[in-house]
């Protein structure tokens, strides 16, 4: 073992929600945790993708961003001192022959761990780029594919691409603070929810904003900043003054490296575990969370965390064979409430 390599009982690949609340039950059992994110910060797809959009199935909280759940989750698990390394992703899992395994990152960060928790969402994804030329000159800029902060696009004239769940949210949600609001799709139907359908066209009744049947054909603009959006119509073409650009077109999801590591797959596209213990058909990797299958999964948030749950368990028999794992709750047990800093 090199001297350079961290040991650890247990790295967690992914710190959205379900990786971050295993941290939570792992520490219960006394495993300590690496957690590895190809993000640049915690909260997964969900602060990645909708972080001030609001979550109404969290037990307790009748509604919650997904900013707002991650950092809950940071406060819950600050007591078990998780050390994370974001911006790497998995590229190598070795199964060591003394026991555990290797796992190595892009960044070439070495782990030596007894368990490793597969926490991924969907794997590594990425928006898909609009087909217009030198889009990438204005990403980061003035075009976006995420809303992280919902200021940024404040006084701005907003064009929003696409006829789904995200492009309708937050074109409701934006237009109370933008100067001009533009909703561009192909045709005059949608995938998104029939409500949130109704509440753009009353928008647009009330001229509020602003919708165009058609699709992007280039932008224009200098040094990253979006001046004018151009549009392909049956018209022909139409430009539109923007400052702000977010195209909607659906993500890219793919299993990435993991789909290498030899684990038993559904439809090649998720994990296969057991529902005792969410092992995979490797021991002692397991995988919990949208990233797995079982027969009546549901991609539920509260589903990764009670998977997480039972997977704690499993890995404290892995890494402490010979000391007898005992029950407790945490409202009860004087123990788990030292640990959690509350006794």
């Amino acid at each position: 073992m090199s001297g350079n390599e961290i040991t650890t009982d247990v790295v967690i690949i992914g710190a959205g929600p379900v990786g971050l609340f295993a941290v939570f039950e792992l520490g219960l059992v006394d495993l300590k945790c690496h957690v590895i994110d190809i993000l640049d910060r915690p909260g997964g797809q969900c602060a990645e993708l909708y972080p001030e959009k609001p979550i109404y199935d969290i037990p307790a909280f009748p509604e919650i961003s997904g900013q707002g759940l991650t950092d809950n989750l940071m406060k819950q698990i600050a007591p078990f001192s998780p050390e994370f390394h974001y911006s790497q992703m998995v590229t190598n899992v070795e199964k060591l022959p003394e026991g555990g395994f290797r796992v190595t990152t892009d960044a070439e960060t070495v782990f030596n761990a007894k368990v490793i928790v597969i926490a991924a969402g969907g794997g590594s994804f990425q928006p898909k780029r609009p087909p217009v030329a030198d889009v990438e000159q204005y990403e980061g800029k003035s075009v976006f594919y995420a809303v992280r902060k919902m200021d940024d696009f404040r006084d701005q004239d907003v064009v929003i691409v696409g006829g789904g769940d995200s492009a309708l949210d937050w074109t409701l949600n934006l237009e109370p603070i933008t100067r001009s609001l533009t909703l561009v799709h192909r045709r005059d139907q949608f995938r998104g929810h029939a409500d949130s359908v109704n509440k753009m066209h009353a928008l647009v009744e009330e001229g509020r904003i602003n919708f165009v049947i058609g699709q992007l054909g280039r932008l224009e603009g200098k040094d990253g900043q979006l001046e004018e959006v151009v549009l392909n119509t049956k018209a022909g073409e139409m430009g539109i003054p923007a400052t702000r650009l977010l195209p909607f077109f659906g993500l890219t999801m793919k299993l990435g490296p993991v789909a290498d590591w030899g684990l038993d797959l559904h439809d090649n596209a998720l994990i296969t575990v057991d529902t005792e213990k969410f092992e995979t058909s490797v021991p002692g990797i397991f995988a919990i969370g949208d990233i797995n299958w079982y027969p009546g999964k549901l991609k539920l948030i509260l589903s990764g965390f009670h998977e997480g749950a039972l997977m704690a368990q499993a890995a404290k028999r892995i890494v402490h064979p010979d000391e007898k794992v005992i029950f407790q709750y945490t409202t009860s047990s004087t123990k788990l409430q030292k640990k959690l800093g509350v006794a």
